[in-house]
């Protein structure tokens, strides 16, 4: 895909789906040990289940200290919602202890030492960089990103890693930090998964699945 053609695509999500008091994040946090931690919750959940846990786990688990010493069972039984439990309770412990022990129970503001952390890969620390400290070193690829950017003609890559490169190859990194939020608003809203609506789609003509979903 050419670059204009990405370009115009992207102001007209951005039209459509406009960023209001710079809040480009699902997840409802205040600093970036919550961000970090609800983001590595938010694995095979809905950021809506994620947000409704968010306010007894951090009541009880404050900061980094608090949450290293918390034991499994505990933190289990306040996460059990959001699915994956155990391996999620097991991960942000241990993250949390990751922070006390080599930073000072803050959260670093690199990608290379947050993919470090239990549970945390490129996505989670995009997301985190991008959230917390507004630091764009890439692109947060979930599934709907994934989605969108093989419809849409972004990638042709299948893996995640390939399609962020993709992604960054083909917009200016100002642009970066809207990408994920523009692709999720429009996969949630529109282009989802199960029953595309492409009646009302607003890109529809650079899908390159258009005809197909219009035959279904």
């Amino acid at each position: 895909m050419i670059q204009e053609q990405a370009d115009l695509i992207l102001s007209i999500l951005a039209e459509e789906y406009p960023v209001h008091d710079g809040v480009i994040s699902f997840l409802a946090f205040e600093n970036p040990f919550q961000i970090l931690i609800l983001t590595i919750l938010s694995a095979q959940t809905t950021d809506r289940q994620v947000n409704q846990i968010s306010a007894p786990l951090f009541q009880k688990y404050p900061d980094a200290y608090a949450l290293s010493d918390a034991t499994q069972k505990d933190v289990e039984s306040i996460i059990h919602s959001t699915g994956f439990y155990r391996t999620k309770a097991k991960n942000i412990i241990a993250t949390a202890k990751a922070l006390v022990a080599q930073y000072d129970g803050k959260v670093p503001e690199s990608m290379e030492a947050l993919i470090t952390l239990p549970g945390v890969g490129r996505k989670t620390a995009n997301i985190v960089l991008n959230h917390a400290f507004g630091i764009n070193v890439g692109i947060a690829v979930d599934t709907h990103v994934k989605r969108l950017s093989q419809k849409i003609g972004f990638s042709d890559a299948k893996e995640q890693d390939a399609i962020e490169r993709d992604l960054m190859s083909l917009f200016d990194k100002t642009q970066w930090e809207f990408i994920n939020y523009l692709l999720i608003s429009h996969g949630r809203a529109v282009c989802t998964a199960k029953k595309p609506n492409c009646s009302i789609c607003k890109i529809k003509d650079h899908c390159r699945f258009i005809h197909s979903c219009e035959d279904q």
